[in-house]
């Protein structure tokens, strides 16, 4: 089936290859006759069934189709019958006189399950994803006002989700056709009460409405008696006022009296907090620890106090996920008590050099604080898309200690940790422009050996989402992996992980990991590196880092490398170009190098 050269490309979210009958290897190429993908299906006896269904050893098998197929020719192969003993019992022990291999809409599919037992010629729904295809992009199509096909003044462009494209749909409060000219059409909300409920004064407007009580009476129109008649102020009340503001002075003139007792009750709320945030417990931690060196205090509110200047405005550094970020503290929302316990757990188990370091904590108030290592020289981020711009091999060099960072969470923490928002803003770099791995109020500890994947709210930054994780909310390291390519994909393009398409400044908004498979996939990757990363490391080390990059973007988990072999890749990398340095200069390794 081809389907080159028009609007539709097959679906890689809602349609999958599949092939039924046992022994067989179904796989299928594209129009170029390129192999794409398969998978084998055989026959496990039925008294040794496992759970599931097409799982490839129940006679069906299934595979996902990657983004951009256009065409696709199946092929089925059966396995011979001469061969071990060994392999007549693994692949011949059951098989069936018919084998089939096509492509299907997964739910339908799905719903058919152990149903689906057919023989002869029969057809299957498949689903196609439908664009426009003359634009790449948004951004793209509205440079050109002839051919830009969302026509009408209330409509807006999305992003084809498959391969390059876009599509129109209209605003929100307006409905029709926004492929014509005035096509989208004001919805009169006033006139669907079922749809927009309103049980007060309805006015349509532009795209939306109002819904207000009716004079006399105030409260929420939008709900069923949810306006309530307007009180009137009697004389009682008024009495009744006035009698509360002269006990409110009386009060206000006591308040003197009192100061040494509110003394008295701030020092037991800071002992109070102290105890509530575990100080105590804390406190015989600390002292289990101080024959192990472990450098973590406890500082008091006094301290924390003086470090940023009465906690000054002047003194905050940024805001995280978490809360504030001061210059020598950082404090945590009380909503967020568990984050703020969580992530002192976590990094008082790291000792890394590009991890960074908790010096301690201040548990005497509400809410607790944090105290870090400083930091100097800001994020990565900040020093790839600000001025202030890196060298290419001291890129080369920050990924590989990145990733020596979160190599070592996965594999020698104890246990094992998973950072869960991996992305260039969450990487510091110290005086000597060392990589520092921050942020870990989002992590979650990895399952023990045996156990599932963590099952969590996707929560992340847009741009660094690896998408399976998106998809089945099962978190893996793997995940972490997708987000360090994109970090990857920062250092050796310059661009940012994800734009707006609204972004003016940004020559095509949109994601910076979609826009690099599809290059590599056109063989044209190079064009959108950085020209000085390219001339600096060379076109060979380049093409072995783009190639990395593929890998872990790959959007099934298992199919991407680890963290302790993306380290041993780029710190490979890197010596070849310190080594590549020195032959051309004859001197030292350069220090963005060497440190």
């Amino acid at each position: 089936m081809a389907l080159n050269g028009s609007a539709f490309l097959f679906s890689s979210m809602k349609s999958k290859f599949v092939s039924i009958g046992c022994p067989g290897l179904a796989y299928f190429n594209d129009g170029e006759g390129y192999y794409v993908t398969g998978c084998m299906s055989v026959c496990r006896p039925s008294e040794r069934a496992l759970p599931g269904s097409c799982r490839g050893d129940d006679g069906c098998c299934q595979i996902n189709i990657p983004l951009g197929l256009d065409s696709y020719r199946p092929y089925l192969e059966s396995f011979g019958r001469r061969g071990s003993r060994n392999q007549e019992a693994t692949f011949m022990a059951n098989t069936t006189a018919c084998s089939y291999a096509f492509m299907v809409d997964t739910w339908w599919f799905w719903f058919a399950g152990s149903h689906f037992n057919r023989t002869g010629d029969f057809a299957v729904p498949v689903v196609l994803d439908w664009a426009i295809r003359d634009a790449p992009t948004c951004a793209a199509a509205r440079r050109d006002p002839d051919t830009y096909a969302c026509r009408s003044a209330r409509s807006v462009c999305l992003e084809s989700t498959n391969g390059p494209g876009y599509v129109c749909n209209c605003s929100d409060g307006y409905q029709g056709n926004p492929y014509v000219t005035d096509g989208c059409a004001d919805v009169d909300e006033c006139q669907h009460r079922d749809q927009f409920p309103c049980y007060g004064v309805c006015v349509n407007t532009p795209g939306s409405f109002t819904c207000t009580c009716p004079k006399g009476s105030s409260g929420n129109a939008t709900i069923q008696d949810g306006c309530r008649p307007d009180s009137k102020f009697s004389s009682a009340l008024k009495a009744v006022i006035g009698a509360s503001a002269g006990v409110f002075l009386v009060l206000v003139s006591c308040f003197s009296a009192h100061l040494w007792l509110q003394k008295r009750r701030l020092l037991q709320a800071k002992r109070r907090f102290f105890e509530q945030n575990g100080g105590l417990l804390l406190q015989q931690q600390l002292g289990s620890l101080a024959s192990s060196g472990v450098a973590f205090r406890i500082f008091s509110e006094e301290e924390m106090a003086r470090a940023t200047d009465g906690f000054a405005e002047a003194r905050v550094l940024g805001r995280g996920g978490q809360g504030v970020v001061y210059n020598k503290s950082r404090t945590v929302d009380a909503k967020q008590v568990k984050e703020f316990a969580r992530e002192m757990l976590i990094l008082s188990q790291i000792n890394h050099r590009n991890v960074v370091k908790l010096l301690g904590c201040c548990l005497e108030d509400e809410v607790p604080m944090l105290v870090y290592e400083f930091v100097p020289n800001g994020s990565l981020h900040a020093h790839i898309h600000a001025a202030a711009e890196l060298p290419a091999g001291a890129r080369l060099r920050v990924a590989a200690e990145s990733a020596d960072a979160l190599a070592y969470m996965h594999s020698s923490a104890s246990p094992p940790i998973l950072h869960r928002d991996v992305k260039s803003a969450n990487i510091l770099l110290d005086g000597e422009f060392t990589a520092k791995v921050s942020d870990f109020g989002a992590s979650r500890l990895a399952p023990a050996a045996g156990e599932a994947a963590v099952a969590t709210l996707v929560q992340g930054t847009l741009g660094y989402l690896d998408p399976e994780y998106l998809l089945t909310s099962q978190l893996t390291c793997k995940s972490d992996v997708y987000s360090f390519a994109v970090v990857m994909l920062e250092l050796l393009t310059g661009r940012k992980a994800f734009v707006p398409v609204e972004d003016e400044e940004e020559e095509d908004g949109g994601g910076l990991a979609f826009a690099f498979i599809s290059a590599a996939q056109a063989g044209q990757h190079r064009e959108i590196m950085d020209r000085k990363v390219i001339e600096e490391l060379g076109t060979e080390v380049v093409d072995e880092a783009a190639e990395l990059v593929i890998r872990c973007l790959s959007m099934v988990g298992d199919e991407r490398p680890t963290m302790w072999e993306v380290a041993d890749k780029l710190h490979r990398l890197t010596s070849r170009v310190v080594i590549s340095s020195e032959k051309m200069t004859g001197m030292n390794v350069i220090p963005a190098i060497a440190s």
